[in-house]
C-alpha cells in the first residue's frame, strides 16, 4: 500500500508500505482523505514541529477519515481521532487528556520510536478512536474535524464569547476554523488579521466580519479594542497584537505554535492591564463536536482548496505551504 513518508527536512516520500495488521482492540481503516497540517509541513520543511524533531522516518498525518474494514463498525464510515492518552497521569485524571504526558498522537515525533501517521491506505487504531460519521456528512467535509476540534477547544480556553467581540490573528486554515467556532458559539462580531489577501477571503468565508491587512496600520477595519483574542499565526508579533488590543481584564488564547526557543512578548501589558494568557492545544471531546458542526453546515466547503492524488503529495505539501493559493488540501488515497 502507498503512505507518506518523511525521512528528514525536505524529504517527503510517497513509497510501499507493508499493510497493518491490527493488534489487540485495534480496528483496520481504509483511510480515503487525510488533510494536510501545518505540523506536516513543518515536519517537511524543518524536519521538526515545534520542540518535537525528527530522528527516524515517520508516516506524516493525523486528519484521516476513511472506511473501517473491522471490528463492530465494518463498512462504514468514519472519522479518526488521533490522540491516545494514558488515562492515568495527573491530567487525565484531572479531566485533561489533551496535555497528558504520556499520549501517543499520529505522526507526531513527540516520542521515540515516533508514532506512526494515517497518511497511509490503511492504518490499525484502537478501537475507541474512531468515530462514526453523522448522518449526511460525507467523507471529503469531515476531514476537517481534527483541526476543527482545535479550533473549538481554543475558542473554548476563551471562556463564553456568545456576545462579544474576537480577534484572530492568522487566517490559516486554523484561524480561519477558530473563526467559524467562535461564530458557533455566538461571537457578535469576530476581526481577523493576516498579510495575505486571499487568506483573509478564507476568513470571510469561514464568517469572519471584519477583515485586517496586519501590515497596514492604516487599515480601517482595526478595532479599538475587543473582549476576547486568539493568536492562530503561530508568529510572535500575532501575540503582540492580541495583547495590544484586548481590553483591560480580557482574554488571550495563544494556540499557534511559536517557533522553539524564547519568544519575546509584551508581559508587561499582561500586568498593567491583567489581561488573562491562556495556552490551547490539540482538543479532547471537541472531536465529536467538530463532526456534528461539520454535519450541520455546508460553509465549511469552501474551506477545501484542493484534493490531490497521495502519489502527487509533494505537490499537495508545496501547495498547502502556499497560503496565497490555498486554505486546507487533502490528500486521497482512493485513488491510489
Amino acid at each position: 500500500m502507498l503512505g507518506c513518508v518523511i525521512h528528514g527536512q525536505d524529504d517527503l516520500r510517497v513509497e510501499e508500505l507493508p499493510s497493518p495488521v491490527p493488534g489487540p482492540g485495534q480496528v483496520l481503516v481504509a483511510v480515503r482523505y487525510g488533510g494536510v497540517c501545518g505540523s506536516d509541513l513543518h515536519y517537511w520543511r524543518h524536519g521538526g514541529a515545534g520542540d518535537f524533531r525528527l530522528a527516524e522516518p515517520m508516516v506524516l498525518g493525523h486528519e484521516v477519515v476513511g472506511t473501517a474494514l473491522t471490528g463492530p463498525l465494518a463498512g462504514r464510515a468514519v472519522a479518526v481521532h488521533p490522540a491516545t492518552p494514558c488515562g492515568v497521569c495527573p491530567e487525565c485524571r484531572d479531566g485533561r487528556r489533551n496535555v497528558c504526558r504520556d499520549t501517543r498522537y499520529l505522526g507526531s515525533a513527540a516520542r521515540t520510536p515516533h508514532v506512526q501517521g494515517g497518511f497511509a491506505a490503511q492504518i490499525a487504531v484502537p478501537a475507541e478512536q474512531l468515530r462514526l460519521l453523522p448522518e449526511g456528512l460525507e467523507p471529503r467535509r469531515a476531514a476537517l474535524a481534527e483541526p476543527l476540534a482545535v479550533a473549538l477547544h481554543a475558542v473554548r480556553r476563551a471562556g463564553p464569547v456568545a456576545g462579544k467581540h474576537v480577534l484572530v490573528t492568522g487566517a490559516g486554515p486554523i484561524g480561519c476554523l477558530v473563526v467559524a467556532a467562535a461564530r458557533s458559539a455566538g461571537a457578535a462580531h469576530v476581526t481577523v488579521t493576516d498579510l495575505l489577501p486571499a487568506a483573509l477571503e478564507y476568513a470571510r468565508i469561514a464568517g469572519a466580519g471584519t477583515t485586517v491587512r496586519a501590515d497596514d496600520p492604516a487599515d480601517p477595519g482595526w478595532p479599538s479594542e475587543v473582549d476576547v483574542a486568539i493568536e492562530a499565526s503561530g508568529v510572535a508579533a500575532g501575540l503582540g497584537t492580541c495583547l495590544r488590543l484586548v481590553r483591560r481584564g480580557g482574554v488571550v488564547v495563544q494556540l499557534g505554535m511559536l517557533p522553539p526557543g524564547q519568544s519575546p512578548f509584551a508581559g508587561n501589558l499582561v500586568v498593567s492591564r491583567e489581561i488573562e494568557l491562556r495556552g490551547a492545544f490539540r482538543f479532547d471531546t471537541e472531536f465529536d463536536d467538530a463532526l456534528a458542526l461539520l454535519a450541520a453546515e455546508d460553509a465549511f466547503d469552501g474551506l477545501i482548496s484542493a484534493v490531490v492524488p497521495v502519489r502527487e503529495a509533494e505537490s499537495a505539501f508545496a501547495l498547502a505551504a502556499d497560503r496565497g493559493r490555498s486554505c486546507k488540501v487533502l490528500l486521497d488515497f482512493g485513488t491510489s
